[in-house]
C-alpha cells in the first residue's frame, strides 16, 4: 500500500468519477485505475461498485474512506513539520526595538532563539515606537518592541508587556510633592522633561495634554529613560515617565499620579500574522522569556 494509492483512492470517492479524478491529480484513467486496482488488492477487496458510470463506493471502500484520508493528513503534517524545522536552519530575522530600551527579556529570548537556531541570521535596529509599528506593517521588520498610547498598535499580533499610567517624577523636596492632587495643568507650569515624539510615554502625555487644552514647556528631551530621570534629579525639569521606570529611582525621585492623565502608556511586542517558522520560533521564546522574566 502506497500514499499515491490513497491519494488517488480519495479523488475518486471524492469526484465519484475515475476521469475527473485522474484530471484532479495528473494522471491518466488508466493509471489512475491501475493504481485503486493494486490498492483494492492489497486489501483484499473492492472499493467501489463500476457497474455504472458513476464510481460508487461499496461498504469495504466507506469503511476504508477515513482512514485513508486520515494517512494522507498525517503525511502531510510530517511533511509541514520536517519543513519548518529546514526552513529554520538558516534565515534571517530583523528584529526592532524602541530606543534605549531597559527591558532584559527581549534580550533573553534572543539569546534562547539564537541557542536554537544559530542558523538563523538575527539583525537588531533601534528605532523610535511610531516608526518601528511602520517598518512591521510593511514587512522590513519582522518582531518589535514598542511603546504606545492606550493600546497596541491596531491590525497587528501583539503581547501587551506593561500597561501602566505615566507619572510626575520629581526628587523630593520640589515644589510639586507638597501637592494632595496633582494635575497636569499643575506640571505644565514647570518646564518638563520628557522622552521625545513617537514614544508611547509622550504620546499618552502630547494628548492628555491636548485634551485639556494644556501646551507644555518641554524644556528637554532625550530618547533613554534614565537619562530623563537623570535631568529630573539635577533640577532641569519635571520628568514624564511611567511609574516603573520611576521606581528604579527609589529613594531619589518621586512618582506623582495626575489625576487628569489615566489613559496608560503601553509597552508590547509587536508582529504580522504571518506563517513564518522562525517568527513563531522567536515569538515563542519571547513568550516564554518574559513569562519568566514577570514583565
Amino acid at each position: 500500500m502506497e500514499l499515491r494509492q490513497l491519494e488517488y483512492f480519495v479523488a475518486v470517492a471524492e469526484e465519484a468519477n475515475f476521469t475527473r479524478a485522474a484530471h484532479r491529480v495528473h494522471i491518466s484513467q488508466s493509471g489512475i485505475s491501475a493504481q485503486v486496482r493494486r490498492l483494492e488488492h492489497d486489501l483484499g477487496a473492492a472499493l467501489f461498485d463500476r457497474s455504472t458510470r458513476t464510481a460508487t463506493l461499496t461498504t469495504a471502500g466507506e469503511a476504508a474512506l477515513p482512514h485513508a484520508r486520515a494517512a494522507l493528513a498525517s503525511a502531510a503534517a510530517a511533511r509541514q513539520a520536517v519543513e519548518e524545522v529546514t526552513a529554520l536552519i538558516r534565515g534571517r530575522l530583523v528584529v526592532g526595538m524602541v530606543t534605549a530600551c531597559t527591558v532584559t527579556g527581549l534580550f533573553d529570548a534572543l539569546a534562547a532563539f539564537h541557542r536554537a537556531h544559530p542558523g538563523v541570521e538575527i539583525t537588531l535596529v533601534e528605532d523610535a515606537s511610531d516608526r518601528l509599528v511602520e517598518r512591521v506593517r510593511c514587512a522590513t521588520v519582522d518582531l518589535a518592541l514598542v511603546g504606545s498610547a492606550g493600546s497596541p498598535p491596531p491590525g497587528l499580533e501583539a503581547l501587551t508587556l506593561v500597561s501602566e499610567p505615566i507619572v510626575a517624577a520629581v526628587p523630593p523636596g520640589h515644589p510639586l510633592t507638597g501637592r494632595a492632587r496633582l494635575t497636569l495643568a499643575d506640571v505644565c507650569a514647570h518646564p518638563v522633561v520628557s522622552m521625545p515624539e513617537g514614544t508611547g510615554i509622550r504620546t499618552v502625555f502630547d494628548r492628555a495634554c491636548a485634551a485639556a487644552g494644556l501646551r507644555p514647556d518641554i524644556a528637554l528631551q532625550a530618547s533613554s529613560p534614565d537619562t530623563v530621570a537623570d535631568l529630573a534629579l539635577r533640577g532641569l525639569g519635571v520628568a514624564i515617565l511611567s511609574r516603573s521606570m520611576t521606581a528604579h529611582f527609589e529613594g531619589r525621585l518621586c512618582g506623582l499620579t495626575l489625576d487628569d492623565a489615566t489613559g496608560p502608556a503601553v509597552l508590547s511586542l509587536i508582529w504580522s500574522d504571518t506563517d513564518a517558522p522562525a517568527l513563531r520560533e522567536l515569538v515563542r521564546h519571547s513568550r516564554r522569556a518574559f513569562a519568566v522574566a514577570g514583565t
